[in-house]
């Protein structure tokens, strides 16, 4: 059975999450270097994550609504159609996409089984495994296309003027790296 939460009177107040004595001396200087972020640097991180979440969530939703395709499907879709003869080892797609080889495994059977994709040996490597896009699969790409590329424009290009797209893509190339 729950029981109501009482706040502990100690807690009621807002409680500071970040040490700000945790800091260590730079090499070579007695100068210290913060090892936790400031508020503002949290908040920073929080909104960015926020961001983050909010439009990859509306992006998933309006795929699925309109082509029923999940954004991680449409992106091994994009992924496969970039590669050269829109074929990919089983593990480069697994990095293009940021899944792990098992959760890339398990959606390129689901590809595979409506046709979009195709599972064909490495001709170098015996055992190796490359996913091939279909003509079926660069056929549906083209239209959830439409409805992926909308959305990114909508919800992501037009709430930034060109300065700030630059500065996103500088600031995320750094963060990638």
């Amino acid at each position: 059975m729950l029981r109501p939460c009482s706040p502990d009177p100690a807690s009621v107040a807002s409680i500071d999450v970040t040490d700000t004595a945790a800091q260590t001396p730079r090499a070579g200087t007695d100068q210290p270097t913060r090892t936790t972020p400031t508020r503002e640097q949290l908040a920073a991180w929080r909104s960015f994550l926020r961001a983050h979440a909010t439009l990859v969530r509306v992006l998933e939703s309006e795929l699925e609504a309109d082509q029923q395709l999940s954004l991680a499907a449409y992106d091994v879709l994009v992924q496969l159609a970039e590669a050269p003869d829109r074929r990919l080892r089983m593990t480069e797609l697994a990095d293009a996409v940021l899944l792990s080889r098992s959760g890339v495994t398990r959606l390129v059977d689901r590809l595979e089984k409506v046709g979009l994709v195709a599972r064909c040996p490495v001709e170098s490597d015996g055992r190796g495994v490359a996913a091939r896009l279909t003509d079926a699969g660069l056929s549906r790409l083209r239209v959830a296309s439409r409805t992926h590329l909308a959305g990114v424009t909508r919800h992501f290009v037009n709430r930034l003027d060109a300065a700030d797209l630059g500065a996103l893509e500088r600031i995320s190339r750094l963060l990638a790296d």
